[in-house]
C-alpha cells in the first residue's frame, strides 16, 4: 500500500484523509454512537521517527458537536468519544472503495513492480487481503488537555520529516540523527541512526508533496464555508466567551513606531520601525525587558 501512495500522491494520500474524515463525521453523527455534527481538523504525515515512508493522518475532533437541528450541544463521555474498532471496520471499507474507484476510473498510475495492477482483475485480487486485515485507528483524550495537542501538530504543520534538534552529527560518510523505536517503552525507545549522505536525501524526499497539495483540511463544523458560524453557535450553547476583538489601529504619530505591512517571518507578529541609523553607526534603542519584533532599517 505504501508503494501504491508512494506512486499515486495526490490520489491516495487525498484519499486517505478524505476516508478517515467522512469515516468519523458519519459515526459521530449515527444515534446510536454520539448523535452530533463534529469538526475535524486533519493533518497529513508521511513519515515515520526514522524517515522511512508511513502515511497517516492526525486529527484534532472536539469532544463533543451540534444536534442536528443545531438546538444544542451533544457532549461526548469525558474519556470517550467512539469505539475505535467501529472506526476502523468503516475506514477501511471507505478506503478500499475509494481505491476501487479511483483504479476504475483510470486516476491511478503503476509502475515497476506495481505495473500489473492497471488490470482491473489483478488490483482486485490486490485488494482482497486488505479487506480481511484488522485496520489500526486510533482514538485518545488528549491527557495534557487540548492546548497541549495543538502544540503538537503545530511543530508538524510546516516542517518535513525531520526537526534540527534531533540531528546529532554529519559529515561526507553520514548523517547521525536521533530516532524513536515505539516498540520499546521508557527511556531506552529514543535511539541513534546513522545513514550514508544518499540514502538521508533520498529518505527525506519521500515525504516532499505533489505541487498544491494540502496537507491541513477542515471539515464538519470547522469546514470553511461554515465555520465561523458553527463556532459562534458552539460557543453560545456552551456559554463560552468569544475570544476579544482585537483593537482597531489607528494612526501613529510622530513619536510612536511605525507598523509594517510586513509581519515578522519568524513568528508573524507585527514589526515595527524603532530606529533608522546610519550605515557603521550603533543604534541607540535598547529593547525592554518584554522585547517586540522589530527590524532595523540601515541607510
Amino acid at each position: 500500500m505504501r508503494e501504491l501512495a508512494y506512486q499515486n500522491k495526490t490520489v491516495v494520500y487525498g484519499l486517505l484523509i478524505k476516508a478517515a474524515a467522512e469515516t468519523t463525521l458519519e459515526i459521530a453523527a449515527d444515534p446510536k454512537h454520539l448523535g452530533a455534527r463534529i469538526g475535524i481538523t486533519a493533518v497529513l504525515h508521511s513519515w515515520g521517527s526514522a524517515m522511512t515512508h508511513h502515511p497517516h493522518v492526525h486529527m484534532i475532533v472536539p469532544g463533543g458537536g451540534l444536534s442536528e437541528d443545531g438546538s444544542s450541544w451533544v457532549s461526548a463521555r469525558p474519556d470517550f468519544l467512539v469505539h475505535v474498532n467501529v472506526l476502523s471496520a468503516l475506514f477501511k471499507a471507505k478506503f478500499i472503495a475509494m481505491l476501487s474507484e479511483a483504479q476504475g476510473q483510470g486516476r491511478l498510475e503503476f509502475h515497476n513492480r506495481l505495473a500489473g495492477l492497471a488490470d482491473k482483475r489483478t488490483f482486485k485480487r490486490f485488494l482482497g487481503p486488505l479487506r480481511h486485515t484488522k485496520w489500526v485507528v486510533y482514538c485518545k483524550q488528549p491527557f495534557a488537555g487540548p492546548e497541549a495537542v495543538l502544540r503538537y501538530l503545530s511543530r508538524y504543520t510546516h516542517r518535513v520529516a525531520i526537526s534540527n534538534r534531533r540531528l546529532v552529527a554529519a559529515d561526507d560518510g553520514g548523517i547521525s540523527f536521533r530516532w524513536k523505536d515505539y516498540r520499546v517503552d521508557g527511556p531506552d525507545r529514543w535511539k541513534t541512526m546513522t545513514l550514508h549522505p544518499h540514502e538521508f536525501i533520498r529518505r527525506f524526499l519521500l515525504h516532499v508533496l505533489p505541487k498544491g497539495f494540502h496537507r491541513i483540511r477542515h471539515y464538519g463544523l470547522f469546514a470553511n464555508g461554515n465555520r465561523a458560524q458553527a463556532i459562534a453557535r458552539a460557543r453560545e450553547l456552551l456559554a463560552v466567551a468569544p475570544p476579544p476583538k482585537p483593537e482597531p489601529t489607528t494612526a501613529a504619530s510622530a513619536d510612536e513606531p511605525r507598523v509594517l505591512a510586513t509581519p515578522c517571518p519568524c513568528c508573524g507578529g507585527r514589526m515595527r520601525i524603532i530606529e533608522t541609523f546610519e550605515k557603521g553607526a550603533q543604534p541607540s534603542y535598547r529593547p525592554a525587558t518584554t522585547a517586540i519584533a522589530i527590524r532595523i532599517d540601515t541607510s
